[in-house]
């Protein structure tokens, strides 16, 4: 999604960017068929390995997002003074943004209407409701999601650029304890887990609230983009794999057997620290693993992470338009997961290939630099990533 700032020869955050962003859209793929919450679901419900998956995932998947984001801010604050960093950010993530609450999710939000039977008609009857109160939650009754539904990642992530700018500014020069180290390691999740068991349904995003979601970008910042993190990992990397295959086989576990806790107890405490430990390891054993075998930088890499952005853009409202079409028909559902998941992926890389990446208004409307025509020569562009010019 967002472009990852750093050092020519650290492309493995390019690398993780472009893979998580295919495991997001295969994740909205599987919630189409899971028995969690969703837009719209399969007239047959797997609870068994689409499930898994589904857990598998969904923990990390968006803290991951958000450390590289602190990340690219401290790599891009040293390029750059905080009026152009702003700017930036307005540009890239708010224009996606706009795109997504005024065009992309009307559709969404009228085939959830209408496979709830809560609307009938076109949806051209529906969109003037669209405008009628404030989309919440899902099955409400409030039509106008001004965080473009699953794009409230960038409205967060605008909003945390804008309140720790001022921060940022004033300690960018300073490391934190110098070099990262096992202390750094044991004690960062303590904050972490006292959001967990405290606020953590203060604004609940994919599972994790607002106040998590700001300490992962503030400890990316801080801690992870810092040159010293990267020797750390090395050494961590093995034991932080280990213990996220624990804390997930124990999560995975918990669920299927006991489901989510929904009172606050012991053992929902319990619950929730398993869930932060599982984040908190797996993020290191994320990195570990690029750092290993995804620093090879090649044209794939420099073509789908500049996709990443309009790809992370249109896959939901994508997944949502065809499963309309095939939620009620008696398919097995190993066939429609097959077909929702390569229909979807060829419409959305069509249209970015076809139309988005060719058309110079349509790539600053899904947070991408516009093309100057002669160039085609691999240059250094003002977010600090490399990029082929067309």
């Amino acid at each position: 999604m967002e472009k990852i700032t750093r050092s020519a020869r650290y492309v493995d955050l390019d690398w993780i960017k472009v893979l998580a962003t295919l495991l997001v859209f295969l994740y909205h793929c599987s919630m189409f068929f899971n028995s969690f919450d969703w837009h719209i679901k399969n007239n047959s419900i797997d609870q068994t390995y689409i499930e898994f998956f589904s857990l598998l995932l969904g923990n990390w998947i968006m803290p991951i997002f958000f450390v590289m984001s602190g990340m690219a801010t401290y790599y891009a604050l040293n390029r750059r003074n905080s009026k152009s960093f702003i700017k930036e950010r307005f540009l890239r993530l708010g224009l996606p943004l706009l795109l997504g609450v005024f065009l992309l999710s009307p559709p969404q939000v009228y085939i959830e209407r209408i496979t709830n039977h809560q609307f009938e008609g076109s949806f051209l009857e529906f969109f003037p409701h669209y405008f009628e109160g404030l989309y919440l939650e899902m099955g409400g009754t409030g039509n106008f999601a001004f965080f473009g539904h699953h794009l409230w990642y960038l409205l967060m992530l605008l909003i945390f650029s804008v309140i720790t700018l001022p921060f940022f500014i004033k300690t960018k020069g300073i490391e934190i304890g110098k070099e990262f180290s096992i202390r750094h390691y044991l004690f960062i999740p303590i904050p972490l887990s006292i959001a967990a068991l405290t606020v953590n349904n203060v604004v609940n995003l994919a599972s994790w609230g607002i106040i998590f979601y700001l300490f992962l970008y503030v400890f990316g910042f801080y801690f992870f983009a810092r040159g010293s993190l990267r020797p750390f990992v090395r050494k961590i990397g093995p034991l932080a794999g280990a213990l996220s295959i624990l804390s997930t086989t124990a999560y995975i576990s918990w669920v299927f057997l006991y489901g989510f806790p929904m009172e606050i107890s012991l053992g929902w405490a319990v619950f929730m620290i398993i869930r932060v430990l599982l984040v908190w390891n797996m993020i290191f054993f994320i990195l570990y693993l690029g750092d290993q075998y995804l620093n090879v930088s090649n044209q794939a890499l420099k073509y789908t992470s500049e996709a990443s952005m309009p790809f992370y853009v249109l896959h939901q409202p994508v997944i949502i338009i065809l499963g309309f079409f095939i939620y009620n028909l008696d398919w097995p559902v190993p066939v429609k997961l097959i077909i929702l998941i390569s229909a979807a992926f060829l419409v959305i890389m069509g249209l970015y290939e076809l139309i988005i990446r060719r058309v110079n208004i349509l790539r600053v409307l899904f947070g991408l630099k516009t093309n100057r025509p002669g160039k085609g020569s691999l240059v250094l562009n003002n977010t600090g990533t490399y990029r082929h010019k067309i």
